[in-house]
């Protein structure tokens, strides 16, 4: 699993765990599909902001796979 702090390995169609604004005490990760990267930077500590397909937002901490 690549490290979703960095732009580059995030790529839209990627599967994906992320966690949501309101899980970020409890670390609690929600999985999807990337729809688009938030995050100009090309990196950021607590990881890229993203939106998933389903419209939920957060912050990559998992990618689990390539996109096709």
């Amino acid at each position: 699993m690549n490290k979703g702090t960095n732009r580059e390995n995030i790529k839209e169609g990627l599967s994906v765990g992320i966690v949501l604004k309101q899980d970020q005490r409890s670390g609690k990760l929600t999985q999807g599909i990337v729809k688009r990267i938030l995050t100009n930077s090309s990196f950021h500590p607590h990881g890229i902001k993203v939106e998933l397909k389903d419209g939920r937002v957060g912050r990559v901490k998992e990618i689990h796979q390539k996109a096709a």
